[in-house]
């Protein structure tokens, strides 16, 4: 495996899944990362979509920090939620957060995320700086 090849973990304060991920991995200039919303103590918010939305993106933004970079760095987003009704909450949010021009995105609705209480997940791409390079 070369230099280019190699992926780094990017260190956060969030909560430590005890599944086998890592919230952040940055390779070839690109950092991947899945957010949902949870607090610091690993559960879920309460607060219906809009403060799950809300959650995840300060996740997110932790993240990104933690990585050296900004919502600015985002390219992609693929958005994930229970039901389609919660799109128009989730876009005016999104519309806080992101400047134009805005991350290419897909918004899906799926029929469950992996705790029964998550409305909502984020997937994204950003443009991050090799820790190595």
């Amino acid at each position: 495996m070369n230099a280019h090849n190699k992926k780094h973990p990017v260190k956060t304060s969030l909560f430590a899944s005890k599944a086998p991920l890592e919230w952040a991995i940055i390779s070839n200039g690109t950092l991947y990362t899945a957010q949902i919303p949870i607090d610091q103590t690993g559960a879920v918010v309460e607060g219906g979509i809009e403060a799950q939305t809300r959650q995840t993106f300060s996740n997110l933004i932790h993240t990104l920090e933690c990585a050296g970079e900004s919502l600015d760095s985002v390219l992609q987003v693929m958005i994930y939620v229970t039901d389609r009704e919660y799109l128009k909450t989730v876009n005016n949010v999104y519309a806080e957060y992101f400047n134009a021009p805005y991350p290419n995105r897909a918004a899906i609705v799926v029929a469950g995320l992996a705790r029964e209480e998550m409305l909502v997940e984020f997937v994204v791409y950003a443009a991050a700086t090799d820790p190595t390079a």
